[in-house]
């Protein structure tokens, strides 16, 4: 267990230890500044630093469950005695400025707090939640809003948030669906990536970078039956081929801390398992950063029936590879004593208090500890006007169109009586959705307002509220329905509320509350057209006369600026060009459900059913397929073409189309390729997304969409654990959905076998 320290420093120093985005490695002078300084500290001085505690300086989020330190003068005396290295979710400059100065002047070493906070869709502004966000199938898109956010989150005495979210989630029951980027690894790993760069910037010593903290390491999307902080039981090569992608695609992009998953893995709790959080990540992956546990997660191998007790518990999380105990303070009252009986080797302390000092160095805090620390910041960079429009572009950006019969969009020069009927429409209390703490309540901008500021006459619009949430109003669903016998138009707003989604919100039914439906259908029967704009936090099954309207809208969670998006892609000011990154099933009795399943070798094939792979009530398919979604004008995408259908071993094909807008309004459409190796030595998925592009076309235009695909785009996770590739038959596919699209075949020969064709 114990780490060579002069071979660690060697690797530092030959620049092994090179930190992405930070403008340059350590330099030598850091390093030995870092190591002086562990040689100063006592073993308590080291488990201070392995020690994160929520912020009673500036408490903002109630900490659950309520344990450890809840008062500032508590607190300031064990930053004072040096027996604190983080503090997490509290915000404000003063009450950073406080901490800081006691940490910097009054501690024996002065060393800096690393100051921390859940900033995962928004400081003030808040935007889409992340699930939405991915929904624009733009990581631009999310790169900008993920520096807006760090602009915002800095400026408020920040210096890490712990987002991005990059589990694959394949269970829409799970309420942390919403906090990530859906199903897809492909996806996924073009977002986690993103976002770091967003949050972090270009030089992690500038006030406005913010370390970004990826999570949950590793397979926590996958917890059985989508129940919070379950189990995982998962084969090796899911793992590396599912889970692990994402993590890579935010390594690879700078992220230098990252988060232990809550649940076990395969029998193992993740803040314990030595094979996953040092051979994995540190040995193979290459990892740099430090690991942070869960809130109060090495206390909870207890519960987990993994350590005796909390001084087992501590043992065992820090020779797994966690650096730094969040919350339980486990490390901080059990760490020196078991070093001093020789349970935990001084070692493997100085090794993780190495990588938690050379992260704060990495970020400028020794040389200016009170960076990101700006009252002038505080008061000029949050939530300002050009923070709203970002909000604003990217919500209307994240809605996608699940259907439409010609309904949309409203002519506004028509002068239409609007009913805007449901418990959403003029409720402020659920825009913003699960992780917005830091939001102003009843600020955002609601269904109501954002139709009444685009509608030139706003007297056409009527309101009734229904119902409630999850439950019936007296007398609710008969005003609802007068009120639509006098409308033109109905719009629908039903769906969940946010704290039916996120953390510990797991669902066993993903449908709309009985009540909604009910109101839904007594709306449906008056026969006016109807349109449903569902908020939500994940992919829903959705009956009866929901499914049947005449134009259904996701609308997610969309944050400060959600009404106004709303209306702007109701009347058409906005295009809809979001894709779904997550599959609506038919029935919730189908999740887990993703489009990159299994064939099976009964397939539903000609749409023989006897015998095959599908449920009595329904085929194993989806409602609506990830990545679909409409637009208000008709893109046509033909003339596929490859450059050979010949791949030799070390070469790469091009692949192009002919995309055509044959609408009358300018539009966006994502185009997205497919393949599927047809035979290999582990059975493969139907579809595997390899390749998106968003392209802008006016009305009549053309554009040829290009893509290049290689041996690495087919590799995948062989017999133990070799990332192969295998020659043989591809299906391709492109198209505007995981569904139908263009489709080809192509061969992947090995070298010595390759075609003349492909020299």
């Amino acid at each position: 267990m114990t780490i060579d320290r002069r071979a660690f420093l060697a690797a530092a120093l030959s620049g092994s230890f090179a930190f992405p985005f930070a403008g340059r490695a350590l330099a030598a002078t850091e390093v030995e500044r870092v190591d002086a300084l562990i040689a100063r500290m006592t073993v308590e001085e080291k488990a201070g630093q392995m020690t994160c505690l929520t912020d009673s300086f500036r408490p903002y989020n109630p900490p659950n469950p309520q344990v450890g330190i809840q008062d500032e003068k508590r607190l300031a005396e064990e930053v004072r005695k040096g027996r604190v290295g983080c503090l997490f979710n509290g915000i404000g400059v003063a009450g950073a400025r406080r901490a800081q100065e006691i940490a910097v002047k009054e501690s024996r070493l002065g060393i800096p707090l690393l100051l921390a906070g859940d900033v995962i869709h928004g400081l003030k502004t808040i935007f889409p939640v992340p699930l939405a966000e991915a929904a624009s199938f733009d990581p631009a898109l999310a790169e900008r809003t993920a520096r807006a956010m760090a602009q915002e989150a800095s400026a408020a005495g920040l210096h890490l948030t712990f987002a991005p979210m990059v589990d694959v989630a394949r269970d829409q029951r799970w309420g942390r669906v919403v906090e990530g980027s859906g199903e897809d690894v492909y996806l996924g790993s073009l977002f986690a990536a993103a976002r770091v760069r967003g949050f972090q910037g270009r030089d992690l010593r500038r006030d406005d970078s913010l370390l970004a903290c990826p999570k949950h390491f590793a397979a926590y999307g996958a917890v059985a039956a989508g129940l919070e902080y379950g189990s995982v039981d998962i084969s090796e090569e899911t793992l590396r081929e599912t889970h692990l992608p994402p993590f890579g695609s935010a390594f690879a992009a700078g992220a230098l801390t990252t988060m232990a998953a809550f649940s076990e893995i395969n029998g193992v709790p993740a803040t314990a398992d030595r094979e996953l959080l040092t051979d994995l990540l540190r040995g193979e992956m290459k990892f740099r950063g430090f690991v942070f546990s869960d809130y109060t997660a090495d206390e909870e191998l207890i519960a987990h029936g993994f350590a005796e007790d909390e001084r087992d518990a501590a043992r065992l999380a820090v020779l797994a590879g966690v650096d730094m105990s969040m919350q339980s303070g486990l490390y901080i009252r059990h760490l020196p004593d078991l070093v001093k009986s020789g349970a935990v080797p001084m070692g493997t302390i100085d090794v993780a208090v190495r990588r938690i000092l050379y992260v704060k160095m990495a970020i400028g805090l020794f040389d200016n500890p009170y960076r990101s620390i700006s009252e002038e910041a505080e008061r000029t960079r949050i939530a300002t006007p050009a923070r709203h429009a970002l909000a604003r572009e990217a919500a209307g950006r994240s809605i996608v169109l699940l259907q439409n019969s010609g309904i949309l969009p409203l002519d506004p020069a028509k002068r239409q009586k609007i009913a805007l009927i449901g418990p959403f429409g003029e409720d402020r209390d659920n825009l913003y959705g699960p992780w917005a703490f830091y939001g102003e309540k009843g600020k955002g901008v609601d269904i109501a307002a954002g139709l009444r500021a685009a509608m030139p006459d706003p007297a056409l619009l009527s309101i009734g509220k229904g119902c409630d949430i999850m439950a019936l109003i007296d007398g609710g669903v008969a005003q609802a329905v007068e009120a639509v016998k006098a409308a033109d138009i109905v719009l629908l707003a039903l769906g969940e509320s946010q704290d039916m989604s996120g953390e510990a919100q797991s669902r066993t039914v993903i449908e709309l509350p009985p009540p909604q439906q009910m109101l839904a259908d007594a709306v449906a029967a008056t026969g006016k057209p109807v349109v449903i704009l569902l908020r939500h936090g994940r992919a829903l099954a959705l009956h009866g006369s929901v499914a049947s309207a005449q134009a259904v809208l996701a609308t997610w969670f969309l944050g400060s600026e959600a009404g106004h998006a709303i209306a702007d892609i109701l009347f058409g000011r906005v295009d809809p060009s979001a894709k779904l990154p997550v599959s609506f099933p038919w029935e919730s009795g189908q999740e887990p459900f993703f489009y990159d399943r299994k064939s099976t070798g009964r397939p539903v094939i000609d749409n023989r059913t006897e015998y095959r792979a599908r449920y009595m009530t329904t085929d194993n398919s989806a409602r609506y397929p990830f990545g679909h979604g409409l637009s208000y004008t008709r893109f046509a995408l033909e003339n596929l073409k490859l450059s050979d259908t010949a791949l030799r071993w070390d070469r790469a094909i091009e692949v192009t189309a002919r995309l055509t807008n044959k609408g009358d309004r300018r539009g966006s459409e994502v185009v997205q390729l497919y393949i599927r190796d047809r035979v290999a030595s582990r059975t493969r998925p139907v579809r595997e997304l390899k390749r998106i592009e968003r392209v802008t076309l006016d009305p009549g235009e053309s554009r040829t969409v290009r893509f290049s695909l290689s041996r690495t785009d087919l590799q995948f996770v062989g017999s133990g654990n070799r990332i192969i590739a295998e020659p043989g038959l591809f299906d391709l596919w492109l198209g505007q959905s995981s569904e139908g699209g263009l489709h080809a075949q192509f061969t992947l020969y090995a070298e010595a076998v390759a075609p003349a064709s492909a020299r």
